[in-house]
Order: structure tokens, then C-alpha cells, then sequence
């Protein structure tokens, strides 16, 4: 893995990759397919003998040790189909690195047919809070053909470790209707001095220094990263510590509201974020992250009024061009 970088780039850049994501919420396009298997036919609702090899996402994130570089590698290897190579690129780290969670991971769902069940059902016994096993355990139940199993391990993955990309991937998989991983909050500021080091470790670690002494922007800038890394919890903490800085701040109100969403139960960000847009009519701040979060929920029309309020409402700032730009992505789709 290259330079990783989790908010040095420009509030622009980092909404612009948004549009297509966003996008796919309206368009009811799911994530399904993707991550449950291989078989270019295959779908959510596909027959067992149809749905192909399990799908394979270790969100090794952060580190860029060999280890994780060597997973990265076995991760594309299987990502493009050569299961074979993967599957001995996994062994190999195995045997190298035999308390590898990832790798033994990553060696039974490449070995597929052969063993992968019995391995990961030993894996969630030795590691009953790994919400990495729990997920992939249920996409093996899945390409086996045992639904209601599968569900229940994505629910489980979920409800053991929900601060870990994999608790995201299960939940991706439980609502396929709703556009992958959550909406984040986008602030309209840049972090100040520039993040050092070559991994997204090292730069996290620096922004939760930052927040620890900071203030309320610092605090928002260390929820945005996390959010980016999948840890869903502890970027709502952020968020909320930003809060309780300045509970007058209306960026973190909105984030504080944003870090809420959850898939199982939108309601927790909305109740926030209607009142804000009541009390605050003229807030393109508001209006764009209440459009944003609709678009998940794939309430189409709503979404483009509240984009629209937002263009409006700021018709050459921040959020009022970054709500034109998913305005125009949505119309691109012809929804």
C-alpha cells in the first residue's frame, strides 16, 4: 500500500469520490453481489449452486508491516479470481505468522470447497468476538446455501465487534437495499499542519493527538478519519466529544447526528438531524448531510429537496456546490 492519507486532501476531493457511492443509494444498485461471491452471475438471491466461491474482505486498513502487505497481495490474488495462488500465498503466511487471524482467514475461504466451514466454525469458536469470522463465516454459509445461518452470523459479527470494518461489511450484507458502509460526516475545514508517515496508523495516531489537546475542529477531523477506517463507534465518540466542547457548534451537532446512523435503526441520526434543519431553515451544512443520509435510505425525492435547500442556501460555498455535484450525479443516473 502506497502513502496512505485519511483527511489530507482537499473537502472538494473528498466529496467529489462521494457522487458515486451516494449515486448507488438512489439508483437502488446493491452491494449484494459483491461481497457475497464470485460468480458474475450470482446475486443476492441467487440459488446456492449459482453463487460461486465466498466473497473475501479482510480490511486490513492500517498497517503496512509485511504481514499486512503480504495479506494485501493474497487478498487481490484471490480478489482476481487465481484462488489456487491465494490460497498458497495465505498458507505461506500461515506458517509464517501462525497467530495470523487474517491469514487463517484468508486460507480457509481460499480453499473453498475444501474444509472452509469446519475451519471457520473452529476459528469463531476460538474467537467467538471476531466479528472477521462472524462475517465470513456467514458468506461461506451463504455460498452453501443456508441463508437464515448466514444472517444470523452477519448479526452476530455485528453485535460482538461493531467498531471494526467487518461489523460494517455485515451490516452491508443484512440491509443490501441501502448503499455500502455509512454516510460520513464532511467537514467544509482542512487539517492544519500536514499528517506525516506512510501508513494510515501513523496518521490516525496523530490526529487522536491532535483531538486530545484540540478543539472542536480537531475532534471532527479525528471522527472523520475513523469513520474512513470503519470504526463506526469510536468516531461517534469523537464527534461527541466535539460536542460537548461547544455544544453551540453546529458542525458538531451535525456530525454528533451523522455518527448516529446506523442501519438497524436510521431513526437515531434523523431525530437529530430534523430538528436541526428545522431550527436552522438556511443551513447548507444541514440540508446536504440530511440530503446525503436519505439518499442511503433511498428516499430519492426527498434527498434532491434537501440538496436543492442546500444549493440555495449557499449558492458558492462549501456544501452548496458539493450538493449540486451529487444533484448532477443523481440526474447522470436518470432517477
Amino acid at each position: 500500500m502506497g502513502r496512505a492519507t485519511l483527511v489530507g486532501v482537499s473537502p472538494r476531493t473528498r466529496v467529489r469520490a462521494l457522487v458515486g457511492v451516494a449515486a448507488l443509494a438512489a439508483a437502488g444498485i446493491t452491494v449484494g453481489a459483491t461481497l457475497i461471491g464470485r460468480s458474475e452471475e450470482a446475486g443476492p438471491s441467487a440459488p446456492a449452486a449459482q453463487r460461486g466461491a465466498p466473497g473475501l474482505q479482510l480490511s486490513v486498513l492500517l498497517r503496512n508491516d509485511s504481514e499486512a502487505r503480504g495479506l494485501r497481495a493474497a487478498e487481490r490474488s484471490y480478489d482476481r479470481g487465481d484462488r489456487a495462488a491465494a490460497r498458497r500465498q495465505f498458507d505461506a503466511l500461515l506458517s509464517a505468522h501462525p497467530q495470523s487471524l487474517e491469514a487463517a482467514v484468508g486460507a480457509a475461504v481460499s480453499a473453498w470447497p475444501e474444509g472452509t466451514l469446519a475451519k471457520l466454525r473452529a476459528l469463531a469458536n476460538q474467537h467467538p468476538d471476531s466479528a472477521l469470522v462472524r462475517l465470513h463465516l456467514g458468506l461461506a454459509l451463504y455460498a452453501n446455501g443456508d441463508d437464515t445461518a448466514a444472517r444470523a452470523q452477519w448479526r452476530e459479527a455485528k453485535r460482538a465487534d461493531p467498531d471494526s470494518p467487518s461489523a460494517l461489511r455485515a451490516e452491508d450484507l443484512l440491509h443490501p437495499d441501502m448503499a455500502p458502509g455509512r454516510p460520513f460526516f464532511y467537514a467544509s475545514f482542512r487539517a492544519g499542519p500536514s499528517l506525516q508517515g506512510d501508513s494510515a496508523a501513523e496518521q490516525l495516531d496523530q490526529l487522536r493527538a491532535r483531538a486530545e489537546t484540540g478543539g472542536v475542529k480537531a475532534n471532527l477531523l479525528y471522527g472523520v478519519a475513523l469513520q474512513r477506517v470503519g470504526r463506526t463507534v469510536s468516531a461517534r465518540r469523537a464527534f461527541e466529544q466535539a460536542r460537548a466542547l461547544d455544544a453551540t457548534s453546529l458542525e458538531a451537532q451535525v456530525a454528533e447526528a451523522v455518527g448516529r446512523f446506523d442501519k438497524d435503526a436510521p431513526a437515531a441520526a434523523f431525530s437529530r438531524l430534523g430538528p436541526l434543519a428545522r431550527d436552522n431553515p438556511r443551513s447548507a451544512l444541514v440540508r446536504f448531510h440530511l440530503g446525503l443520509l436519505l439518499l442511503w435510505l433511498r428516499d430519492v425525492d426527498d434527498a434532491r429537496k434537501q440538496l436543492q435547500r442546500a444549493s440555495a442556501a449557499e449558492p458558492h460555498g462549501f456544501y452548496g456546490k458539493e450538493a449540486r455535484a451529487l444533484l448532477s450525479g443523481l440526474e447522470a443516473i436518470g432517477t
